[in-house]
């Protein structure tokens, strides 16, 4: 299920092009909101499969909100952070008073463990337990937000909420090694992963050695000729005919792997041509009758926009940052168009049957870190645990990369950042090839997973789930 949301139908691309900086979109602001969508999916989610009262979802939530919680250490350095962006001069947030008012009440952000609490954000989710989905997207809380956008010179409007509807879709899905790997097909990133391991599927990764140079610089190769196709070809396909299957296949990947030179640094890396044409928040979820979820929500760039819509205590996304404004992209903005998203859900199944629910949070990190995972397990044997705890490289630098990677990067190499832990003769072996190394700035993602291990033996038919955490993130895995 995709249920991100669309441009607003009032913003168009000449206002668009005319609020942008150095010819992309800005990080903050009105210009950078699309609709919220993280609610309609939960309402249909919840439609579908639930099986508690709607109300009772939202008990634990409004408790905290209004009773507080311990800011955690990521947390509470983010808000500290994201505040002062958003309050810098030409930011091109157009109000910050709302802001300040949810997470700086009485001058200042709450430091690490200090209680925080969210009285309007308590209130919000009080209208929406007892409203639904129309509560947010044709009621009062529709009602308050295009007053605010109104009233600051924004672009989204209660006909915008109005229309928001999520979409159930047909998942991705490539088989690797005898290992059915699915992903999210729509307006993100989830083909990247595929395309990833299509491509290496035609090498010997267990032969090339676990964490060896070799296996690093072809997974590097790998996501670099894969988001090429990204940036080329990635968008709305409501708006776009993109060639899904033909970048799924697996003749178009042997043909890429073919480019990779062991020896070499394959420059320059070009999209294949096609015929006739970070923050995040995840979480994956099994039950005793084996219900798996895997779901992932994000507000993209760290809190998100800077605009807090009228004591409703939630911020807006900026997810319309990564629209292109390059005339015949698949990608370019246009009113009512959902932008290209990074956020994608993982899933594997084995022998036909459900294995890994499974993400790796971190913008463009994402397929990279998903592809690690799958590689960890498939290819070198880790468990569900040391899979996530296995150091992981992160590469920035592809083209058109829509607002993530960073300025200054090597235009033809890119930079290619190694985690603490990978071996000193990799990182030799690996710049002795051409790579530039990045410092290790901690973007490697947070990975979250369930496996299901259900056994039967000596006659009971068992299920049984493993879980699994990581250091790099804030969050645990429960059994209850």
């Amino acid at each position: 299920m995709a249920s991100s949301g669309k441009s607003p139908q009032s913003l168009s691309l000449a206002t668009a092009r005319a609020r942008a900086i150095n010819g992309v979109l800005p990080k903050y602001g009105a210009v950078s909101i699309s609709t919220p969508g993280a609610l309609a999916g939960w309402w249909t989610m919840h439609q579908r499969y639930g099986r508690l009262r709607w109300a009772e979802l939202f008990e634990p939530a409004i408790h905290y909100a209004e009773s507080g919680a311990p800011v955690p250490q990521i947390i509470g350095a983010a808000i500290k952070r994201n505040l002062a962006a958003f309050i810098a001069p030409n930011s091109g947030v157009e109000e910050t008073a709302n802001a300040l008012h949810t997470w700086a009440p009485g001058g200042r952000a709450p430091n690490e463990n200090e209680v925080f609490r969210n009285p309007d954000l308590a209130r919000t989710y009080k209208l929406i337990a007892a409203g639904g989905r129309d509560a947010f997207y044709d009621g009062p809380i529709a009602q308050t937000i295009d007053a605010y956008f109104k009233r600051i010179g924004g672009w989204l409007s209660a006909a915008d909420l109005r229309a928001h509807q999520p979409e159930w879709l047909e998942p991705l899905v490539t088989n690797y090694r005898g290992v059915d790997v699915y992903a999210m097909a729509a307006n993100t990133q989830g083909l990247a992963t595929l395309q990833m391991l299509n491509i290496l599927e035609n090498f010997d990764l267990r032969e090339m050695g676990f964490q060896s140079a070799a296996s690093i610089h072809v997974q590097t190769e790998a996501k670099r000729l894969a988001y090429e196709d990204r940036a080329r070809y990635y968008a709305d396909p409501h708006f776009a005919k993109i060639p899904i299957d033909w970048l799924n296949s697996k003749e178009y990947a042997k043909q890429r792997a073919a480019l990779i030179q062991p020896d070499r640094i394959l420059t320059p890396v070009h999209p294949g041509q096609a015929p006739s044409h970070g923050d995040t928040t995840y979480f994956t979820v099994a039950d005793s009758d084996g219900m798996m979820v895997s779901q992932i929500q994000s507000n993209f760039r760290g809190m998100g926009s800077g605009i807090v819509a009228d004591g409703l205590g939630f911020m807006f996304q900026d997810r319309g940052e990564l629209f292109s404004l390059q005339d015949g992209h698949p990608n370019i903005y246009a009113p009512g168009k959902r932008p290209f998203q990074t956020i994608i859900p993982g899933f594997a199944c084995k022998d036909g049957k459900p294995w890994m629910s499974f993400g790796v949070m971190g913008g463009d990190m994402q397929p990279q870190g998903q592809t690690q995972i799958i590689l960890n397990r498939v290819d070198y044997g880790l468990d569900v645990q040391a899979a996530g705890d296995s150091p992981r490289w992160h590469h920035e630098g592809s083209s058109q990369s829509m607002g993530e990677d960073a300025a200054g990067l090597d235009p033809i190499k890119g930079v290619l950042r190694l985690e603490a832990g990978v071996p000193v003769e990799t990182r030799k072996a690996l710049i002795a090839l051409g790579w530039i190394m990045g410092a290790s700035d901690g973007g490697f993602g947070r990975y979250e997973c369930i496996e299901n291990r259900t056994s039967d033996f000596d006659g009971h038919k068992d299920r049984v789930y493993a879980s699994a955490s990581e250091m790099r993130a804030d969050g645990c895995a429960l059994a209850y």
